[in-house]
């Protein structure tokens, strides 16, 4: 018999964050978090009905605000976030709540040097 465990963020399931509201998911976070999301509660619900008309369109999300925090609504979307040079698809899951867009859409990449006399 195996057992899985049920994802909860400070003690609520997925079913009970999904149908919260911006301001109420952000009294769940941390201050600074908090403090961001009151701020662009408007912006993120925006964000979520340009989202859904997309979605309902069959078309790409994509963004260029990094600094979005992610919350429950974003939940198993894929986005494409924008690091500066090309826009990168973010598969959004349930451990990645409350933390912003752009973390995950790195905006270096690591250098990877061919031999010498090469190029």
């Amino acid at each position: 018999m195996v057992i899985t465990k049920k994802f909860r963020y400070k003690g609520k399931t997925l079913e009970e964050l999904k149908e919260m509201e911006v301001r109420e998911f952000a009294k769940l976070t941390p201050s600074r978090t908090r403090r961001s999301l009151l701020r662009q509660s408007q912006i993120i619900e925006m964000f979520i009905k340009r989202c859904k008309k997309k979605q309902a369109k069959g078309k790409a999300l994509k963004t260029q605000s990094r600094e979005l925090v992610i919350v429950p609504h974003f939940l198993n979307w894929t986005i494409l976030v924008h690091n500066g040079k090309e826009f990168i698809p973010v598969r959004i899951r349930p451990e990645m709540l409350g933390r912003r867009l752009g973390e995950f859409s790195l905006t270096r990449t690591s250098i990877k040097n061919s031999a010498p006399g090469i190029g």
